[in-house]
């Protein structure tokens, strides 16, 4: 059932989304427009069961709270059917290929989405599947968070031209998506990180109170993640230079907001008074992930 004001403005339908590069302005804006119209139904008790009947599978090889979690209750709001696949459970623990994996599961379900290691495994699953892949996280990027991350900007600000966004600490993958996503949306994106932290492909500057000059938003990310718990005390001697503290949030815009895709240190990457102060945005953004996935999946296999 459909209760949406009008017909879907851009056809999305059929298309993987490895990477946000995957999206045009114009396609990202109506994953956002479609995003705050589900938010609203949802919170107006209106059903918006848009994939009624179909079957969307996620395979998952890394931990997850918010994108499991929103993934399952978007796909269970729109209607849908989620169906875990625990990759030790799967051929592919025993050796069936990633390509021939694809095509099966191209054959039982309308979409599936893909938590992995390398961008190279789920680029590989898209281009082997006859249905809609999601990247729901790799090591180079993480487009879900782009997209509530962008949502959530917009909604404090009411746009999104013409904003600014400083990124604080490690250029992660979270970081490499962000920059794509404000590049496409016309949002100046700055990046402060240490030596050997850059994120691939995008400028950086050192001082963390150069990016923070004037910025609209401040958004920092954890110094250790999955997979680099051997490097943890040196990331965390390295990177406290470019704890996201008060004196940051000062520098920024009278206005800005502080925002973080979680799980949060406190206290390391970030400093508790701005993770749970009123200037934090961090608790919206976690829920639009909700949003947003409902949204993207909704376009590219309603």
């Amino acid at each position: 059932m459909s209760v949406l004001r009008s017909p879907l403005p851009i056809d999305l339908h059929g298309r993987s989304v490895t990477r946000v590069g995957d999206l045009t302005a114009a396609e990202l804006d109506a994953v956002l427009d479609l995003a705050d119209e589900l938010k609203q139904l949802r919170a107006a008790g209106e059903p918006h069961r848009l994939l009624e009947g179909r079957a969307i599978g996620l395979l998952f090889r890394k931990h997850s709270t918010r994108t499991r979690v929103s993934l399952e209750v978007a796909i269970a709001q729109l209607g849908g059917t989620a169906v875990d696949l625990p990759p030790t459970e799967l051929q592919l623990a025993r050796g069936e290929s990633l390509s021939d994996t694809a095509r099966v599961l191209s054959r039982y379900l309308d979409a599936f989405a893909v938590r992995t290691d390398a961008q190279a495994e789920v680029d590989l699953l898209a281009e082997a599947a006859s249905v809609p892949v999601v990247n729901a996280l790799t090591d180079e990027e993480h487009p879900l968070q782009a997209l509530a991350d962008l949502q959530t900007i917009r909604e404090r600000f009411g746009e999104l031209e013409g904003l600014r966004v400083a990124w604080i600490g490690d250029g992660s993958n979270v970081c490499v998506s962000l920059a794509a996503a404000c590049a496409l949306a016309g949002v100046e994106f700055a990046c402060a990180a240490p030596a050997g932290y850059e994120p691939p492909g995008i400028e950086v500057v050192r001082d963390p109170f150069e990016a923070a000059a004037a910025a609209h938003v401040l958004v920092t990310d954890v110094w250790t993640s999955m997979g680099q718990e051997a490097d943890r005390e040196q990331r965390a001697h390295e990177l406290a230079p470019y704890a996201l503290a008060e004196p940051l949030l000062d520098a920024a815009d009278p206005d800005a907001i502080v925002m973080h895709c979680l799980p949060a240190h406190p206290g390391e990457e970030i400093s508790p008074a701005l993770l749970y102060g009123p200037r934090s945005a961090v608790w919206d953004e976690a829920e639009n992930r909700l949003h947003t996935s409902k949204a993207l999946l909704a376009m590219l296999v309603g």
